[in-house]
This record gives C-alpha cells, sequence and structure tokens, in this order.
C-alpha cells in the first residue's frame, strides 16, 4: 500500500538519497557535490517526504522556506519504473499540502525544462524569463499559489 511518510529518520532520510542518486547521479549525470548539500545531513535540517511502497521506496522531494510566504520545493524525484503512475503528483501534492499547513501562501520551484509541462498540469506557472542552467541541466523557475 503506498504511503506519503514526512522523513523523521535516518533510514527513511537514506531512502531519498538513493533515489537521488539514482535519478539525479547515476542517470542524469549531475556531480554528487553539487546534489547532496547541508539540507541533507539529517532529518532536521528541511523537511524531506517520501513515497513508499510496503518497503520499496518509490519517489521523494523536499522543502525549505524562501522567503516569508514563500516555500521553495526542490530535489523531486521518482525511481524510473514509477513515472508515469502519479508517484511526481504525489509528492508534490503532500509538499504542497505541508507548505499549506505551515502558513505559506506559495511554492516555488526550479524545473528542469522536460518537467516543465508536468508542473503546468499541476497548477505551477513560469515566472523565469529565461531558461538557466543548474547542475548543467536546462530548469526554469514555476511558481504556485497554495
Amino acid at each position: 500500500m503506498k504511503q506519503t511518510l514526512i522523513v523523521t529518520t535516518r533510514e527513511q532520510l537514506q531512502h531519498c538519497l538513493d533515489i537521488r542518486f539514482e535519478v539525479f547521479i547515476r542517470e542524469q549525470l549531475v556531480d554528487e557535490s553539487l546534489e547532496i548539500d547541508e539540507f541533507d545531513q539529517s532529518p532536521d535540517a528541511c523537511v524531506h517526504v517520501l513515497l513508499m511502497d510496503d518497503e520499496q521506496a518509490l519517489a521523494t522531494g523536499r522543502m525549505r522556506p524562501y522567503d516569508e510566504v514563500t516555500m521553495k520545493l526542490q530535489r523531486i524525484a521518482v525511481r524510473k519504473e514509477q513515472r508515469g503512475t502519479g508517484a511526481g503528483k504525489t509528492i508534490v501534492l503532500a509538499l504542497e499540502e505541508l507548505a499549506r499547513e505551515q502558513g505559506f501562501d506559495y511554492a516555488l520551484l526550479d524545473a528542469q525544462c522536460q518537467a516543465e509541462a508536468f508542473y503546468h498540469k499541476l497548477g505551477y506557472v513560469t515566472v523565469s524569463s529565461e531558461v538557466f542552467l543548474d547542475a548543467g541541466i536546462p530548469h526554469v523557475r514555476m511558481k504556485k499559489k497554495l
């Protein structure tokens, strides 16, 4: 049974990092030094969420306050075999709900250009005037009213 968890243990955090390693470092060839940062040091460093199906970790994402009214969603990753199953949408909606519960009015994210249409379907609007590179991958900044 699928379940979205707020990460509270090192084991759960490791599941998140394993998914991100698989997606960003192995598949997309992002340098590990760019992928793992101080917000991955412990479950308390920022809010991470994890989509599980029994013992299988399927997808992850994290969020941090960007300003007093905006939460920034980051590191949203879905295992290859889970793409197209709704796992990514589940993670984004869980992060948005948590941000709303914490009193934030907006969600902001930097989307890989290949995922821009996915975020548009979830109600995000592209707010950057130009494409920019993050870890060598073209991105756009997107925002949504929560």
